[in-house]
């Protein structure tokens, strides 16, 4: 396992990473609190260091977990978690994925940061992010004073936002990292689902020339071929890295899921199109490159030096060992790079209707 230091920070986390959520709330299989950590504990014997909660998963649960997996090894491992929705009034209100009610006033972040601390039993929290905030967060200064004070009282150490909780949330992104500029955020991204999560890059390579710009105003980005340093300090968590299951290539036309896995809901047509993009990818898979796609897939993302690590959604031992494996395999070369660029600008050669997004998408310019 590789890592790297999150850039403006003491913390070195693993490239690979391990994301609670699919262990801790049933969307992804069932699991029992042993099998959980023992999950976790094997992600740590493999050289993971940095696991990622939050307080609404499970209501508690992956924080709990964390503490369970990691008796005494506080100093060895980063902890990442996320505050934001209340359910400690609205927890039995959710329904599957459905979201619940949000607060982030000053008052209830530091009453959901001291309970994120009492459940994970320690004193301070490496990463903690702000879970799926909109325009009005990004402009709230209270929030962001908030966080500060927490870290200068040590409860914290770095802080951020993760966008969410579906993939969208372009000018959210933008906006943060361009005022805010946080330590850390949390997106979605992945070789197949590049838009925004592209956007969202560039912007940490350099500040728009007015505020409420667009994303013209930004520099050209080129995953992974970036020459210039990035300007502004924020440094991403990268989850659904493998298109929900579609870049570990396990998948075929016949492929059905258990009415309880979040993928049930999507349409045939989201197999079926994935099927076909994935099959463009054979070249990143051959026997030279002694990779498989989902370790080609982490690989990709970690050809972006603005990348700190990866949260591939971990749900069996098998898998686990595999993504693993990716941090120290056969980086991505630049043509390889290019190329999976060039298939992304034809989307992968599949006629489809464009994606849905809930977050602001578009604007017009200030300025101009």
């Amino acid at each position: 396992m590789k890592y790297r230091t999150i850039r403006k920070t003491n913390l070195k986390v693993s490239e690979v990473g391990f994301g609670l959520w699919t262990v801790s709330t049933g969307w992804w299989g069932t699991f029992t609190d042993d099998q959980a950590v023992a999950m976790m504990q094997k992600a740590f014997d493999l050289g993971v260091t940095l696991y990622d909660a939050a307080d609404t998963y499970g209501n508690g649960r992956s924080e709990e977990l964390l503490a369970k997996a990691f008796p005494g090894r506080r100093d060895e491992i980063v902890i990442a978690t996320k505050v934001g929705y209340d359910f400690y009034n609205h927890g039995g209100e959710r329904k599957g994925q459905r979201e619940i009610a949000q607060d982030f006033s000053p008052k209830f972040l530091r009453f959901a940061v001291e309970q994120a601390l009492k459940r994970l039993k320690t004193d301070r929290i490496d990463i903690l992010q702000l879970h799926n905030i909109h325009s009005k967060q990004v402009e709230d200064d209270a929030i962001w004073s908030t966080l500060a004070d927490l870290e200068k009282e040590g409860k914290v150490l770095s802080s951020g936002a993760a966008l969410g909780p579906a993939i969208g949330w372009l000018y959210e992104g933008v906006d943060c990292i361009q005022r805010r500029n946080p330590i850390i955020l949390q997106h979605i991204y992945n070789a197949l689902e590049q838009f925004p999560g592209n956007h969202l890059h560039a912007a940490t390579y350099a500040r728009m020339p007015r505020a409420g710009g667009t994303v013209e105003d930004l520099p050209e980005f080129r995953h992974g071929q970036m020459e210039i340093e990035p300007q502004l300090d924020t440094s991403f968590l990268i989850r659904v890295t493998h298109s929900s299951g579609m870049l570990e290539g396990k998948y075929t036309e016949d492929t059905v899921f258990p009415p309880e896995d979040h993928r049930s809901h999507r349409p045939k047509s989201w197999l079926i199109n994935g099927l076909k993009k994935i099959k463009t990818l054979d070249f990143l898979t051959t026997a030279a490159t002694g990779r498989t796609l989902g370790q080609a897939a982490i690989q990709w993302l970690l050809a972006e030096k603005t990348v700190a690590s990866c949260l591939p959604n971990i749900y069996n031992e098998e898998q686990l060992v595999e993504f693993c494996k990716a941090s120290d395999g056969k980086p991505l070369t630049q043509e390889e790079l290019q190329a999976v660029a060039d298939l992304y600008a034809s989307n992968f050669g599949v006629a489809e209707e464009p994606g849905k997004y809930k977050g602001t998408m578009e604007r017009e310019a200030v300025g101009k």
